[in-house]
């Protein structure tokens, strides 16, 4: 059997999201919901993946590399958003058609349902599952063999009679089918239904109609096939994705203390024996090494290696990498910096556009002022450096191997290596500062001296 062609219907607007942004594009867990059924398809083996988009094309942009994008110039139904796609349908492999608004699907379920359907020989195979509570889905009616007669529709009253709705076996909107059947039955499908539209379990109808034989696959995880129509929607789902992501990691040797209070995305990577304390967020393509420990701590695309520390309260932005056994501290905020291995930024710091030697060690309060009001500068700090606490490094600017800066600098020109730097201005003492500053113990206004000259 040739690859599969997957189809993906992503055309809906999704009108109870109460969103500018379409349904599917709506984040999931660090990934636009459209993109997990695409993943999962990848992952299945699809040898051509189609995505179904309305006339605004707005998912084209976070389509990945090799997706084909089809329109469906009308918003005609499930029926038509796959017609659209019917240039990109090849003859000679199977037609995987899936709802963009499930995005728990698994890789190992597509697999399944396509090994189904070409073992049962039948034209169609329809992905269905049992729930407690099936309104909204569309309920399938078998005869008494078992065999799939029909789907029926209950978006509107009228579409089903008092007993189809008693049926808790639904149609999940996953169906495998050989495709010149698929090709052939597409043109005859009708919109004579409430709400008038092209329905694509009507081609179950056609081909039971036309002596084909149509089979059913029920999916035991019901959860794998949730759909996303509102927020509340979204919430749970994401509840469920969250949760697989933790187990995942911790399968594989990561500690996570509190998973409750832990976001991690979907693409984020641990090494084993990290540990993540509570109230951490790791988001996009961070990739964690082993042995490191996040504590209470915001992370995104940024890179860590192995035996690093960060937080409490650390907040890594995208580009950061920090090298092996690095530490960033309380309070600390890391953007597009490299950090040295063992260098330490232990709190209070923020260090942007830098690159940072090993074994240097950044003073409480270390800032480098990277931007001038037009471009951003960069900052470069050698190995085994020291600077003291309240340092700002006005890039672009060096501070050489083993330099020093003293406290409370604001350093401009660059440090030699060795050298200490020192940029501030020279301490002044005002004697009898006191006496004039502090009110008398009768209330009276403070009191002038003339003893120790000019106030001032």
């Amino acid at each position: 059997m040739s690859a599969p062609t997957v189809v993906i219907l992503a055309a809906g607007q999704g009108t109870r999201m109460h969103s500018a942004t379409p349904k599917v594009l709506h984040e999931l867990c660090g990934r636009p919901l459209v993109l997990w059924p695409v993943h999962a398809a990848q992952d299945a083996g699809a040898g051509t993946v189609v995505v179904v988009d309305s006339p605004a094309r707005a998912l084209e942009a976070v389509l990945p590399e090799g997706v084909q994008l089809a329109v469906q110039q009308r918003p005609d139904g499930t029926g038509g958003a796959t017609a659209a796609a019917i240039a990109s349908i090849r003859d000679d492999a199977p037609v995987l058609v899936i709802a963009g608004d499930v995005p728990l699907l698994s890789a190992r379920t597509i697999a399944e349902l396509l090994d189904a359907h070409a073992a049962s020989g039948a034209a169609a195979t329809m992905a269905t599952t049992v729930l407690d509570d099936p309104s909204g889905y569309g309920r399938v009616v078998r005869d008494s063999h078992g065999a799939v007669l029909r789907v029926v529709e209950t978006k509107a009253d009228g579409d089903a009679t008092a007993a189809e709705l008693a049926i808790r076996e639904v149609n999940t909107g996953i169906f495998a089918f050989d495709a010149p059947a698929l090709r052939a039955a597409l043109p005859r499908l009708s919109t004579d239904n409430a709400q008038r539209e092209l329905y694509l379990p009507q081609v179950l109808d056609l081909l039971i109609a036309d002596g084909h034989k149509v089979g059913a696959h029920v999916i035991a995880d019901h959860r794998e096939v949730l759909g996303v129509n509102d927020r509340s929607d979204l919430a749970r789902v994401r509840a469920l994705a969250q949760a697989a992501i933790h187990e995942r990691h911790m399968l594989a040797g990561v500690t996570i203390l509190d998973p409750a209070s832990t976001v991690i995305d979907i693409d984020v990577r641990i090494g084993q024996d990290t540990l993540i304390e509570p109230f951490t967020s790791i988001r996009g393509h961070t990739t964690i090494g082993r042995e490191c420990t996040i504590r209470c701590s915001y992370l995104i695309d940024c890179t860590l290696e192995n035996g690093v520390n960060v937080g409490p309260f650390g907040y890594l932005r995208p580009g950061t990498v920090l090298r092996e056994g690095a530490k960033v501290g309380t309070f600390v905020e890391v953007k597009n910096s490299d950090i040295g291995a063992a260098s330490k930024v232990p709190h209070l710091s923020y260090i942007g556009d830098a690159h940072v030697g090993a074994g240097t060690n950044l003073g409480a309060a270390t800032i480098t002022a990277n931007y001038d009001g037009r471009a951003k500068h960069r900052t470069r700090v050698g190995a085994g450096a020291f600077t003291g606490v309240d340092t700002t490094l006005v890039a672009p600017v060096s501070v050489g191997d083993g330099a020093y800066t003293g406290a409370g600098s604001v350093i401009t020109e660059d440090v030699p290596p060795g050298a200490l730097g020192i940029a501030r201005e020279r301490q002044r003492n005002i004697h009898g500062y006191s006496e004039r500053a502090t009110p008398s113990l009768d209330g009276d206004a403070p009191r002038a001296s003339s003893q120790h000259g000019d106030p001032q």
